[in-house]
């Protein structure tokens, strides 16, 4: 299957397993539940790449879709990606301001959205924006119901794998969304890639709960493919709701990101002594937020699975990722190891991460492609490589605060944050200070029923784990819940250093490094 496209794909796994299960959509009640073997994937995959051919859509044509997560999002996906379109998905949180630019940029032809969903008007937004363009795109309500038409009617599938027939968005938390440009190589790859790492089995039922808009979606989907395995999928991921599919299907692989995995235990920590939350789940696994090494032990010892973490961005969909079979310190304390034909360096004098690889994406949408003279892709993540060659990523180039001409590392803080039995997870940001260029302050979230935090019980933990004095927090903010991003649940530390870089700093904080 090397050097074919993600179609080649699915007619592969339809020949070998038709009537293997691919996808369920989980629900909380079994009696609506809904779920599609390999075989009928590939087919109404192809009647409904005949529908949206009959309504215009052809090979190269620009597909913007705003969809949720379900089996007929799959099948509208793989339908575009049977016609050759470039599809740009959006993920469905997205409002006016962000999918406007989404079209604006891609000069979409059209539009797919779901309608009416969860309260919002998609098609009536669509319209509205869809009019204020010179080329306006054609908007199709892609569940009523899904397009269909006659395979026999198509014309023939793709055959080139390095065309960048796929655009996903960056998180856009600091900036514009940047459009980044795929291939069904580097989403194939890197979805094999991932298949190889979990060291999954036939008796394996996956899960997918975050966006399927988002570059996992893909790389999760060739997974399945390659091994022939089931999913169960989750529009709306939330627990305990969650558990009643996963407990149904027996699921036995998990995750999504930090989050997730604290998700999971706070509903184990509501359970008695020796009653397992999920009882054939055996392995959690995710990326895309650091995860704190103390994390690690809590999920194996609490949840009794597995727990392995990986490195990835949207412009490189899988890095590295941690190995089942590896040593407990080495899955607790890095972020694994990447796979043949993936090159990491380390650029010396900042630390930032560079990657060359398959995986890689062609660039951005109409933007400078941000690589090297070597064609090294600069990532903007700092991080080393260990003697074994597994990677430890430490944090971000702005997350490094400079104090007094000091760095200071975020992602090291927060690490040590996360031990305080009062802390259920913290962000450390860098805040504009006259005397010193930055001050550091600590952006906590409390479990429930814990004592109130003060900046002197947290600078005394630091203090007693080891911490430099001149790492101290000079500020403490404890809020409800931490700001996070509707997809991987990753902290929005930019809406941290908003929300607390025009106030006075605590009172009575002190000089960390004066003592």
């Amino acid at each position: 299957m090397t050097g074919s496209t993600l179609w080649d794909l699915v007619v592969w796994r339809a020949e070998r397993t038709p009537g293997a299960t691919a996808l369920i959509q989980g629900a909380e009640a079994a009696r609506d539940e809904r779920r599609i073997a390999f075989g009928a994937l590939r087919e109404r995959a192809e009647r409904v790449a005949a529908g949206l051919s009959a309504r215009g859509v052809r090979p190269g044509s620009r597909v913007v879709w705003q969809l949720p997560t379900r089996i007929e999002t799959v099948l509208v996906s793989l339908a575009l990606a049977r016609l050759g379109a470039v599809q740009s998905p959006v993920l469905p949180g997205y409002r006016d301001h962000e999918l406007g630019q989404v079209l604006r940029r891609t000069r979409a032809a059209f539009v797919l959205v779901p309608g009416r969903h969860r309260g919002v008007d998609h098609s009536a937004t669509a319209r509205r924006l869809a009019r204020e363009l010179p080329a306006p795109p054609a908007v199709i309500e892609a569940y009523a119901p899904l397009p269909d038409g006659d395979p026999t009617t198509l014309p023939a599938p793709p055959t080139d794998p390095d065309a960048a027939r796929w655009i996903y968005w960056t998180s856009g938390t600091t900036a514009a969304p940047r459009g980044v440009l795929h291939t069904d190589r580097s989403l194939r790859t890197a979805g094999g890639h991932l298949a190889a790492a979990l060291r999954l089995n036939a008796s394996d039922v996956g899960s997918m709960a975050f966006p399927y808009a988002h570059v996992a979606g893909p790389d999760y989907t060739v997974m399945l493919l390659l091994l022939g395995i089931p999913a169960v999928l989750l529009e709306h991921f939330a627990l305990p709701a969650a558990l009643a599919p996963y407990r149904r299907h027996r699921v036995t692989v998990a995750g999504g990101a930090t989050a997730f995995y604290t998700l999971f235990l706070a509903e184990q920590r509501k359970l008695p002594p020796g009653q397992r939350l999920l009882a054939d789940l055996r392995l959690l696994a995710g990326g895309g937020a650091p995860k704190p090494p103390a994390l690690y032990h809590e999920v194996v010892a609490e949840l009794g699975c597995q727990l392995t973490h990986g490195y990835a961005l949207t412009e490189a969909p899988m890095v590295t990722m941690g190995d089942p079979h590896d040593r407990a310190e080495l899955l607790a304390t890095t972020d694994g190891r990447p796979p043949a034909g993936t090159e990491i360096s380390i650029a010396p004098g900042t630390g930032e991460i560079l990657l060359r690889g398959p995986v890689v994406c062609r660039g951005y949408l109409d933007e400078p492609a941000p690589f090297d003279a070597d064609g090294f892709l600069r990532t903007g993540d700092l991080g080393r490589l260990t003697p074994t060659g597994h990677l430890v990523v430490t944090g971000r180039l702005k997350d490094i605060i400079i104090r007094k001409g000091e760095n200071v590392s975020a992602r090291e803080v927060e690490d040590l944050l996360y031990r305080h039995p009062d802390i259920a997870d913290a962000a450390v940001i860098g805040l504009p200070d006259a005397a010193r260029g930055e001050l550091v302050c600590a952006v906590v979230e409390q479990p429930p029923g814990a004592e109130a935090l003060t900046l002197d019980a947290v600078t005394a933990h630091l203090l007693a784990q080891g911490l430099a004095r001149h790492k101290l927090p000079e500020r403490l903010e404890v809020l409800p819940a931490l700001p996070r991003g509707a997809t991987l649940r990753k902290v929005l530390k930019q809406e941290l250093r908003e929300r607390f870089g025009g106030t006075e700093r605590a009172a009575g904080a002190a000089d960390p490094a004066s003592g």
